[in-house]
């Protein structure tokens, strides 16, 4: 059979033998946690969820309220966790590094969202649609040579 002979449907039933099969939860056994990392600008947080446990955010060794005392910077970090609507409780502690205080929350809520994936495969859906997942790029444009900062040029004198 050469491959002008191969229809759509042949095509088609050929990739689904070929991917693997998802599986749609992933059992956490008590006292286990799911790693994973989340990023925006410079600010990296690596977050770890343990299923089963008491319900609780830790950041960097302080408590949540503490670490964002404004209210928009604690629903950002609670976003994932509120809007996959996951019955279990978890008990979520994160490493922050770098970056500003919102870039860490956005950071956070990554992470968060990419654990929540992990343990519950069907909760992909939402959370990507809520954009969630995905790695925000924008970054500070470096400095060029002769500029004073990344586009702003020095004063033009004709004399």
């Amino acid at each position: 059979m050469t491959t002008k002979d191969i229809t759509k449907e042949d095509h088609k039933e050929a990739v689904e033998k070929a991917l693997p099969v998802k599986t749609a939860t992933k059992k956490v056994a008590a006292g286990k946690y799911i790693e994973t990392v989340g990023r925006r600008k410079t600010g990296t947080a690596r977050v770890r969820i343990t299923p089963g446990a008491k319900e609780g955010i830790v950041i960097n060794g302080k408590d949540f309220a503490t670490y964002f005392p404004t209210e928009e910077l604690q629903t950002i970090v609670k976003n994932a966790v509120v809007k996959s609507k996951v019955a279990e409780k978890f008990s979520i502690t994160v490493v922050v590094k770098g970056g500003g205080i919102h870039s860490q929350a956005e950071a956070i809520r990554q992470g968060v969202s990419r654990a929540l994936v992990e343990y519950d495969a069907e909760l992909r859906t939402r959370l990507k649609k809520l954009g969630f997942l995905k790695r925000d790029p924008r970054t500070k444009e470096r400095r060029k040579f002769g500029l004073k900062k990344a586009r702003k040029a020095p004063q033009w004198s004709k004399r």
